[in-house]
């Protein structure tokens, strides 16, 4: 079999449902690279982003049938994925546990080979244009996006850690994301 050249997302959706292997091969190929981003900026280690993302592909190929594209993009369905396995993951106790028994040069290393890494995946996103969207949002806008989508904290976390009502958080976030989604089709 050969590979997928390019594949509009409707098509795309209709071969992973069919659990067509080359479709699977084009999704890795062509968002590995910005799910593994998301994963690393909430995990901060790449021992725990590798496995995390492994189970975030497996997590994807089992639940395509539940994607509904009247809901979002499949791109949006798979950084939520990706974020809410990030999450899980590090707020699991073992990984909790690991950490606190990390020795201090253990931890300078891994934050040195961190900031390389992201780096080096903030060039790839950016080639998307993920960062200047953003930077197109309100500067509260902006925090409450990256705490939430790149940090990993939780509404709740956000609400406890700004001060602010819970309610406010998300009605913020909410007002965010569709000033995202105008910004984002004003590139297509």
């Amino acid at each position: 079999m050969s590979p997928i050249q390019y594949i509009a997302e409707k098509d795309l959706i209709s071969l992973l449902e069919k659990r067509d292997r080359r479709a699977f091969n084009y999704l890795y190929d062509n968002y590995s690279d910005a799910l593994y981003g998301v994963v690393l900026r909430i995990v901060s280690y790449r021992q725990y982003a590798d496995e995390v993302i492994q189970n975030v592909f497996v997590n994807i190929w089992d639940n395509i049938p539940q994607f509904d594209p009247k809901k979002g993009r499949l791109y949006t369905w798979m950084i939520n994925i990706a974020r809410h396995a990030a999450i899980d993951y590090i707020k699991s106790k073992a990984v909790q546990n690991e950490q606190k028994n990390q020795s201090l040069p253990e931890i300078v290393n891994n934050t040195e080979n961190h900031q390389f890494f992201v780096k080096e995946h903030e060039k790839k996103s950016d080639y998307i244009g993920i960062e200047d969207v953003i930077k197109g949002l309100k500067p509260e806008w902006r925090l409450l996006i990256q705490m939430a989508y790149y940090e990993g904290y939780t509404q709740q976390e956000i609400a406890d850690r700004l001060v602010l009502p819970l309610g406010t958080v998300k009605t913020r976030i909410r007002a965010a994301l569709l000033q995202l989604k105008v910004i984002l089709n004003e590139y297509r």
